[in-house]
């Protein structure tokens, strides 16, 4: 049943609500801001804990702070819909709740044009008979994601057999869109590019979209395509990954969010929400173990991510889960996770250097990291432009693509030092607090 403002106010109050042990040694250690960040993941959690009760008595500029840090971290519509499940969106002010509506109601339109635009493109994917796997997106839907609009998405995501990539390529610029750009083995394509997107149109349906092919070489039994299973999604078959396979994508993405200066809160919501879904499947946790346990990067990895929600949202993970990946971390990482992994999942936007403590860490216990330490404390290459060039662009375009892209860089360059300037502070502190751990 419903909460009222009130009756939530009075449970706080009451003892059974009384602050725990291991929420007070955390408390100490976060900002206002970032308790106010931690009580928006707080109240999805089951009993409503008492530190829901901080959106309830938030000022005006609290409130401009946390709607950035909302949508940066992709939570704005999850707590929405929250709240109002809770009976208590009544009591934010009459502009956050207009606000968050609005943008509600933007996004639900976007969130179709891109499932019609995804069901027109997998049908020519199927009629040209290609092997390929929604990503991500609706396929999260319903386990870990309520339902689709809830969810702010940035582009349309398929794994597609390496070999059926250029017909791929074919379907989509028949369609209007361009290869963007290539990492590795992921292709992005964009049609319409819009040359910048501000924040007051980050819910709109604009006429700009995005597609990001990865590329899976594989065709035998490791394969993911090989493992795919069919769903009916918004009225035709979609190819989606198997359960253990969307698990597992979903709980690396969340690790590799970690792993990095900034990390979008949903993602460990939508993840926290998948293991509750299946919380009780045995079969399921026995199929994972199963194909995941002899990966060290997920156990680690799967384990880290879990173990940080624990520490906000407590105990919740079945020990089918825990045993082999939560259970197996490293003193050193754990301790990690205990000192600053709250820190660095509710700090705002572009986020700290701490991440870099754990990357080391885990260097230790082999898993290496993509780019050398010292690259990532302070880059050798200049960030890659805000805004792409377009054709017979005018002289005001060009020098304002050249002022924003200043800007963009010195403000990276100002993360860089006041963050690397923080890391090397805090890495004396980590030395020290690695000496106390017992051998």
């Amino acid at each position: 049943m419903p909460l009222s403002s009130q009756e939530l106010s009075q449970q706080v109050h009451s003892p059974a609500w009384a602050l725990r042990d291991d929420a007070a040694s955390t408390l100490h250690r976060l900002s206002r801001e970032q308790q106010i960040h931690k009580a928006v993941l707080l109240s999805f959690a089951e009993p409503v804990p008492y530190q829901v009760e901080l959106l309830l008595h938030l000022t005006s500029s609290q409130w401009r702070s946390l709607l950035h840090w909302l949508d940066i971290s992709g939570l704005a519509l999850y707590l929405l819909d929250r709240l109002a499940e809770l009976g208590l969106h009544s009591a934010l002010p009459p502009s956050v709740l207009q606000r968050l509506q609005q943008n509600m109601d933007d996004n639900t339109q976007r969130t179709r044009g891109m499932i019609d635009e995804s069901v027109a493109l997998q049908l020519e994917f199927q009629k040209a008979g290609l092997s390929y796997a929604v990503m991500k997106g609706v396929s999260l839907s319903p386990v870990s994601v309520p339902s689709p609009e809830l969810r702010h998405q940035f582009d349309l995501d398929y794994l597609i057999a390496e070999r059926h990539a250029p017909e791929a390529q074919q379907i989509l610029e028949r369609r209007g869109y361009r290869l963007y750009a290539v990492s590795g083995k992921s292709w992005e394509f964009k049609t319409n590019a819009a040359p910048y997107v501000s924040m007051k149109d980050f819910y709109k349906d604009l006429p700009s979209l995005a597609v990001e092919l990865h590329l899976e070489a594989k065709t035998s039994e490791s394969s993911r395509l090989h493992r795919i299973v069919h769903r009916e999604i918004c009225g035709i078959t979609m190819p989606v990954f198997s359960p253990v396979d969307l698990f597992l994508a979903q709980g690396l993405h969340a690790f590799k969010d970690v792993c990095s200066a900034f990390s979008r809160s949903a993602h460990l919501l939508e993840f926290y929400r998948h293991i509750l879904a299946r919380r009780d499947d045995t079969t399921f946790w026995r199929e994972l173990r199963a194909a995941a346990e002899s990966d060290l990067r997920t156990t680690l990895g799967i384990g880290i991510v879990t173990y940080l929600i624990t520490s906000v949202m407590g105990d919740f993970a079945p020990a089918e889960l825990t045993s082999w990946t939560v259970a197996t971390l490293p003193p050193s990482i754990r301790l990690w996770v205990d000192l600053y992994g709250q820190r660095t999942i509710f700090g705002s936007y572009p986020g700290t250097k701490l991440y870099l403590l754990l990357q080391k860490e885990l260097e230790i216990a082999g898993i290496t990291g993509k780019r050398p330490l010292n690259q990532l404390l302070l880059p050798s290459r200049l960030p890659l432009p805000v805004r792409q060039a377009v054709l017979n662009e005018t002289l005001s375009t060009r020098i304002s693509r050249y002022c924003m892209q200043i800007k963009h860089v010195l403000a990276r360059l100002r993360f860089h030092i006041v963050e690397g300037l923080r890391y090397a502070i805090e890495r004396h502190r980590w030395r020290q607090h690695l000496d106390r751990l017992p051998l």
